[in-house]
């Protein structure tokens, strides 16, 4: 297959061409190119909702040597993917190994991303084309198979409610216990939903324009998600109206940012963002920094959050927002993935401690 896709090239929007061997689809595409600095979890982050509308870099040199795992269901949800289908436009890595081994592989990267008609270069200087996102800013590129990039335009995909595209279109239960937690779907990953579900919590996991407020529920999760938070006016609207109820509410990355914004903060574009397995995040008012699961490109300003809000965490490597709570009401959110997968559970304990607050 490699051969066939010799020519194949990544164009950024300021001219810069970077040439490899394709793998995966051999096709044309189009989206924001994004570097995450994990080594391990292509499956998840692949099947990650939160990269839709994204052309993926891996930095890590070495990618496709454990294959793709078997699919297997649990609660009616996919246990080692993030959702039923690769998210990701395009994929950018070093080195590809075509030929994998483990003890959970089912076909190798190159088979599955085919299958998804998802396109994929090797022999990319990946740490070049990082640091050039790290120094200019992230930015739009396009992958071609040939010399003729005319058929294929750059459009950010940031201006569209990329939410809508990745939540489920109508209400899903999946019934566990008693108690109930409406989920805001706006590209929830499977690995949230499981994580409640092992608590013994009923989901119902409904749209992310859904008027929830109808629902009698113990508690609320507003989910991760692609894009823009600002684009999802009708969640943003929902959750203002539902802090009157004073019922128990998680926001969980992009669900942080519109929590964020139905309090009164406002919320900006990151120049890079934070997608990597290895993000440390400092608690306020103790010593503790925990190593965190991270995929966003936006992030609350803190200086903007009222009086009644104070900030949670910040991100030690930069200083930005990775969490906020309310004083005195049970509201709070994280920037940060406690669920991991990938990466490190550090944080988990953040379930646990929702989890009291609605048994």
């Amino acid at each position: 297959m490699q051969d066939e896709h010799k020519k194949v090239k990544l164009i950024l929007e300021d001219g810069t061409i970077f040439q490899g061997k394709g793998f995966g689809a051999a096709k044309e595409t189009v989206g924001e190119v994004v570097f995450n600095t994990g080594m391990v979890g292509y499956p998840e982050s692949l099947t990650d909702p939160s990269y839709y509308g994204q052309v993926l870099v891996l930095t890590y040199p070495l990618i496709g040597n454990y294959g793709v795992p078997f699919k297997q269901t649990e609660d009616q949800l996919l246990k080692t993917f993030e959702s039923g289908k690769i998210h990701v436009r395009g994929l950018i890595v070093s080195d590809y190994s075509e030929n994998y081994c483990h003890w959970n592989a089912e076909k190798s990267l190159g088979q599955w991303l085919a299958e998804n008609e998802i396109p994929a270069i090797s022999g990319i200087d990946t740490r070049k084309l990082t640091k050039k996102l790290r120094r200019a800013g992230i930015m739009l590129g396009k992958i071609l198979y040939d010399s003729n990039g005319s058929r294929v335009t750059f459009k950010d995909p940031n201006i569209a409610n990329l939410v809508n595209k990745v939540s489920v279109k109508k209400p899903v239960t999946y019934s566990k216990g008693e108690k109930k937690i409406v989920v805001i779907d706006c590209g929830v990953k499977n690995s949230i939903i499981h994580a409640f579900l092992k608590r013994n919590f009923t989901i119902k996991r409904v749209p992310w324009d859904y008027n929830f407020l109808q629902e009698e529920a113990d508690g609320v999760i507003i989910s991760n998600g692609p894009g823009d938070p600002k684009q999802c006016q009708k969640t943003i609207e929902y959750i203002q109206k539902s802090f009157a109820k004073n019922i128990p509410i998680l926001g969980i990355c992009l669900g942080s940012q519109i929590l964020g914004l139905a309090s009164g903060a406002d919320t900006y574009k990151l120049k890079y963002g934070h997608r990597s397995q290895n993000q440390p995040c400092v608690e306020l008012g103790t010593n503790r920094c925990y190593i965190t699961s991270q995929n966003h490109g936006y992030a609350i300003d803190a200086n903007t959050l009222g009086q009644d809000w104070r900030e949670w965490f910040y991100n030690l490597n930069d200083r930005t927002n990775e969490g906020i709570i309310h004083m005195s009401r049970p509201f709070f959110g994280t920037q940060f993935h406690p669920e991991s997968s990938p990466g490190p559970d550090d944080t988990e304990f953040i379930f646990d401690m929702f989890s009291r607050l609605i048994s």
